[in-house]
């Protein structure tokens, strides 16, 4: 072959490269700035919601009940509300999300059916909130007369998680190489304490984010909380899940009304006083101080247990 012709293939080749590496640079480039301009806006947010509610991020503001005085209104009922509904919500979701991805990913037989109960578990994943509103009303509300109640919350919440359970669960599981399942069960384990020595701990990391990602998403939604009927305004708490008798646990407040914090701030934004905006504010500061801290958390757990992890 010609020196000439290799000489510009070579420079064919050359060309090619740095063209491609071009398009990676600018694609970076993109990257960099489409993550900059999220970050800069949710900052932009914060910060002023931050500055319009400074002044009400007292002591007061987290241990007085709402009130028609602004002055004295605080959100204990609404991030009391929302703790209690969320541990229903985890108590539901997660045990039944986890459970349902090990059995799709471990034990359901590969045909049709499954491949339809897969499908819908995805399709599920996608649908507004307000839809798993209209449903839980019209069966844990009017169906099962569970009425507005805390249990009714978490239960509406966790059927809104239980797919984002199930796909997270699906997919930390499928990340963990073959090679482990085959040596477990050259050693004579049987499938189930394969999946319970070695899947769930190795896939464990990947599991607790995704569970902490649908956590967070389920503590700021408002629709539907509110088609169930939450409280706008509520001055009382629920019952003590602890009792000075025994059993020394006390149900009572799974039927109690209740409120939230994106029901209170929701009530706040609606009234025309300068001060409920800064009280909106100030809740809305803390609402998103608290997702933030959840998702802050799941990277801190993957983190810590992927590092306790030896393959």
């Amino acid at each position: 072959m010609p020196a000439d012709t290799i000489s510009n293939d070579v420079g064919l080749i050359r060309a090619g490269i740095a063209y491609r590496k071009r398009l990676d640079l600018l694609f970076g480039l993109l990257g960099i700035a489409a993550l900059a301009l999220g970050m800069l806006t949710i900052a932009a947010l914060f910060t002023d919601m931050m500055i319009d509610g400074w002044q009400r991020l007292r002591p007061e503001f987290f241990t007085n009940f709402p009130s028609r005085r602004a002055a004295g209104a605080g959100i204990l009922s609404a991030w009391v509300g929302s703790l209690l509904v969320m541990v229903v919500t985890a108590a539901m979701a997660v045990p039944l999300g986890v459970a349902a991805g090990i059995w799709l990913e471990e034990y359901a037989p590969k045909h049709w059916i499954t491949d339809v109960v897969e499908i819908n578990i995805n399709n599920l994943a996608g649908v507004p909130s307000i839809i798993y509103g209209l449903l839980a009303l019209g069966l844990f509300v009017y169906t099962f007369h569970l009425g507005q109640t805390i249990r009714t919350a978490g239960l509406t919440l966790a059927l809104l998680i239980l797919p984002m359970v199930i796909v997270a669960t699906r997919e930390a599981i499928r990340s963990i190489p073959q090679m482990i399942r085959e040596g477990a069960y050259a050693l004579g384990a049987t499938k189930w304490q394969t999946v319970q020595h070695h899947i769930l701990p190795y896939s464990m990391p990947g599991i607790l984010t995704g569970v902490i990602i649908g956590m967070a998403r389920a503590i700021g939604e408002t629709a539907p909380i509110v088609t169930i009927g939450a409280l706008t305004f509520i001055a009382f708490l629920p019952p003590a899940p602890i009792s000075e008798t025994l059993p020394y646990i006390n149900f009572e407040w799974l039927k109690a009304p209740f409120t939230v914090m994106p029901i209170q701030i929701f009530s706040w934004t609606s009234r025309p006083e300068a001060a409920f905006q800064q009280n909106a504010a100030a809740a809305g500061a803390v609402l998103v101080a608290m997702t933030l801290a959840m998702n802050g958390l799941a990277i801190w757990l993957r983190y810590r247990l992927r590092k306790n992890i030896n393959w």
